[in-house]
């Protein structure tokens, strides 16, 4: 990951904790059901993620409480706008987003001596089914001090209620009690911590429940796609609900995207833009093997692109070239047809979210390409960063650096 982190392109945006944070880090974990970092330094992200602290625990996803409770920790107004490194739906984003548009000047204001352990409720205890992620429609954010703090300034009024009564003032107990309290939590009397919940209305998302899953709920008719071939076995099974299951390596789940308007693709339109470039790049990369020069210098100057394109076996180079191939042989008959020309996965790669579809889901659907078929390394770095950091672990160190090129020129 070197490479990634001398560009900023790996999680260059955490925050760092220490000191007085760790303690109130801690305190939230607890406060949520789960054990303490023995960790004294850290990071976070924006929904309180740690990438250090989920290494120590051997647990990614140390903030859930099964797959159907997630939670979020705030400990500093820094995590306004910050990204959401490892979210469990597609949405955490946007729910954080609103939680600080919302509770912005709150939230900077208790933050400075208190934490927030967010609790986000679906209204499912636990999952059960497959298909349960279909119960995902209003989500209630609630928010939990450490402390209790809010509940201790209620007491703390109440103290000053009784002192302004009668002769109370004169009450060296209740002295007492007043100072201890000044001096523990402060004087909380005019602060504001009363956090209201807030509510997010889901539409279309993925989760990372069940192996990963693609919920299309506002098109024809609910459609959605299983990562984990396991749990598509188990989800066709249910006949409870009138939805449209697929698992993402079924040929028959791109059609269906094309006949809902969901995808689409124009191959004459794609052969010249960047992206195609990018795809067939990565293509040609995949098929070298013991090359004189560096991957990098191959992929970017044409002559030796196209020296060790020719040194490659007659079926790599019709994959790698299929596209213009097909489009040739459209030139001169029209019964041609795309899967007798173009590798299916490299066919796949040049398809994008049809033109008609709303702004909200083209992120969605994007993510869902770049999942059915690896091909685009700007767009892979882009919508599935996890398995993107996989795979570049693995590759050859000038394909890394001809990534790390393109998705910085693009950033």
């Amino acid at each position: 990951m070197d490479k990634l982190k001398q560009a900023n392109l790996y999680r260059s945006e955490l925050i760092p904790v220490s000191g007085k944070l760790v303690e109130r880090y801690n305190k939230c974990l607890v406060k949520l059901g789960f054990s303490k970092t023995k960790l004294s330094t850290f990071h976070i992200d924006g929904m309180g993620w740690s990438p250090e602290v989920a290494e120590e625990k051997s647990d990614l996803h140390y903030l859930n409480n099964g797959e159907a409770n997630p939670h979020g920790i705030i400990i500093s107004p820094l995590q306004k706008g910050k990204p959401v490194y490892l979210p469990f739906h597609t949405f955490d984003r946007d729910i954080m987003k609103s939680v600080f548009k919302t509770h912005g000047e709150k939230i900077k204001d208790i933050t400075r001596d208190c934490a927030i352990c967010l609790d986000f409720e679906q209204g499912i205890d636990a999952f059960y089914e497959p298909l349960d992620v279909l119960k995902y429609n209003t989500i209630t954010i609630h928010f939990h001090l450490i402390n209790d703090l809010n509940n201790v300034k209620k007491k703390q009024l109440q103290l000053v209620e009784t002192f302004n009564t009668g002769n109370n003032f004169i009450d060296e107990n209740l002295h007492q009690e007043l100072l201890e309290s000044a001096k523990t939590y402060g004087d909380l009397r005019h602060r504001d911590l009363d956090l209201q919940d807030i509510q997010y209305q889901t539409d279309s998302f993925y989760t990372k429940a069940f192996g990963g899953v693609y919920l299309l709920r506002d098109f024809i008719k609910p459609l959605v796609v299983f990562e984990d071939i396991k749990w598509h076995k188990e989800a066709i099974k249910d006949t409870n609900y009138d939805v449209l299951i697929y698992h993402i390596n079924q040929p028959e789940l791109m059609d269906k995207l094309r006949d809902h308007l969901i995808i689409e693709h124009n191959l004459e339109a794609e052969v010249k833009t960047e992206r195609y470039e990018r795809i067939k790049k990565f293509e040609m990369a995949l098929h070298l093997q013991k090359t004189q020069h560096p991957i990098k210098d191959i992929l970017n100057n044409p002559i030796l692109y196209k020296s060790y394109l020719n040194k490659l076996d007659i079926q790599a180079r019709k994959k790698i070239m299929g596209v213009e191939l097909y489009l040739e042989k459209l030139e001169i008959s029209n019964q041609y047809k795309v899967a007798d020309v173009v590798d299916s996965k490299l066919f796949e790669a040049l398809h994008k979210p049809h033109s008609s579809l709303e702004a909200k889901h083209q992120d969605l659907i994007w993510k869902l390409l770049v999942n059915v078929s690896q091909k685009d390394v700007l767009f892979w770095y882009w919508y599935d960063k996890e398995a993107f950091y996989k795979n570049f672990e693995i590759w050859d160190e000038s394909l890394k650096e001809w990534a790390v090129e393109i998705i910085s020129n693009n950033i």
